[in-house]
């Protein structure tokens, strides 16, 4: 059987049919000082906007940002968003339990680092080494 999420008591239909407003007091504070008092960047809002927009022209096509500060609303729900992590545009699909933290968390700006064998050349200690 597959446990129904809930955010805050809340579940994902109900927290779509909420205002903006009732939806950001049950954010946490940081969250909802971001989107409460200082309200959305004018690349928040165009992200918005274009979420919006392909929501109500049912088009399915992922949407590129480089919006990572953008907290994961309700709306979004369902979506791939293509997030810039510096370097290229990283998938990220919108998932329920993603609801109120920030899109910038979900596409990792570094790789871990893999380093090579040392081969001739590398180290001093190498050039005494008999080549094969």
């Amino acid at each position: 059987m597959v446990r129904e999420f809930l955010y805050r008591g809340y579940t994902v239909e109900q927290l779509k049919s909420m205002s903006m407003d009732q939806f950001i007091k049950l954010l946490p504070s940081r969250q909802r000082r971001s989107l409460g008092k200082r309200g959305l960047t004018q690349a928040q809002l165009k992200l918005l906007a274009k979420i919006r927009k392909y929501k109500k022209l049912g088009i399915q096509k992922p949407i590129k940002t480089h919006a990572r500060d953008m907290i994961i609303l309700p709306e979004m729900v369902g979506l791939t968003i293509h997030v810039h992590n510096g370097k290229e545009f990283v998938p990220v699909e919108i998932v329920p339990e993603m609801i109120g933290h920030r899109l910038g968390e979900f596409a990792i700006t570094n790789k871990r680092v893999i380093h090579g064998r040392a081969g001739v050349g590398a180290t001093r200690s190498s050039m005494y080494v008999p080549l094969k």
